[in-house]
């Protein structure tokens, strides 16, 4: 839902600049992405970083004099959640469970906060986010804004930027990559309900945002099949099947039943 279309450009850009000659099958994990799944990747930790960082300088540029202070209340809010989901993020069995490649990467997790009435939010790689002022009241509680913050956050986490990289290079394109955008969406929706279950967040609140969103968007939205991103339907029925399994893993790991690998 959140993350523009032109932030693929800027990672396209930054990219050819680099190279790509990145092959995840060469690390420990032979190439398995989230779930377990093939990711083809088109950079590596260092080149990911690097653009990552290409893209915040640039998106920068576009929004430097709308960026609230650091002592304003919207960006103590955002910075608030955006801690927790930083700490639940480095918690061991919740990589090794969804099966983030994680080894050898640099998130620089930062939340700029703009005053913009847009109700939007993006992830850059390597973990630099924006959050316009507009999605703010939208996300009612602590618990919907981390329901935005860790779906953004997914995205890094699951190198959703290189992969579209890797793809675009291969020549995926039109509705195939319509398609794919829309798994891209509904995967880090399901990686930031286990996130923000196990940053102590309620999952639940992640179906009553999306419903929230539904009433506010007034059924103006594209056809699903026309849209990068799930339909509001599509994205409540699979969060009210998640949610539940969220808050189980959270509490298998409260009670000890899930451990560090080595313990």
């Amino acid at each position: 839902m959140f993350s523009p279309v032109r932030t693929l450009v800027f990672c396209i850009a930054a990219a050819s600049t680099i190279g790509c000659s990145y092959s995840p099958s060469d690390e420990a994990g032979q190439g398995e992405g989230p779930g377990g799944r093939e990711q083809p990747l088109a950079l590596s930790p260092r080149q990911e970083l690097q653009v990552g960082r290409k893209a915040y300088a640039e998106v920068m540029d576009e929004y430097r004099d709308r960026v609230l202070p650091d002592n304003h209340p919207d960006v103590h809010r955002v910075n608030r959640v955006v801690a927790r989901l930083k700490t639940a993020a480095e918690i061991e069995p919740l990589q090794r469970e969804i099966h983030l490649r994680v080894q050898g990467y640099v998130f620089e997790w930062q939340a700029i906060v703009v005053q913009e009435r847009q109700v939007n939010a993006f992830c850059l790689p390597a973990g630099k986010m924006f959050v316009f002022t507009g999605i703010l009241p939208v996300a009612a509680t602590d618990d919907q804004l981390a329901t935005v913050l860790s779906h953004e956050m997914a995205h890094a986490l699951a190198h959703h930027g290189s992969e579209r990289i890797a793809r675009e290079q291969a020549g995926g394109g039109g509705l195939s990559r319509l398609r794919y955008d829309r798994f891209q969406e509904s995967e880090a929706d399901h990686i930031g309900v286990f996130l923000m279950a196990f940053a102590g967040f309620d999952p639940n609140e992640a179906v009553a945002f999306w419903q929230r969103m539904e009433r506010l968007s007034g059924g103006r939205e594209p056809p699903e099949f026309l849209s990068d991103h799930p339909g509001h339907e599509t994205r409540v029925q699979q969060l009210r099947e998640w949610a539940p399994k969220a808050r189980a893993a959270k509490q298998a790991f409260d009670q000890g039943r899930v451990l560090p690998v080595g313990r």
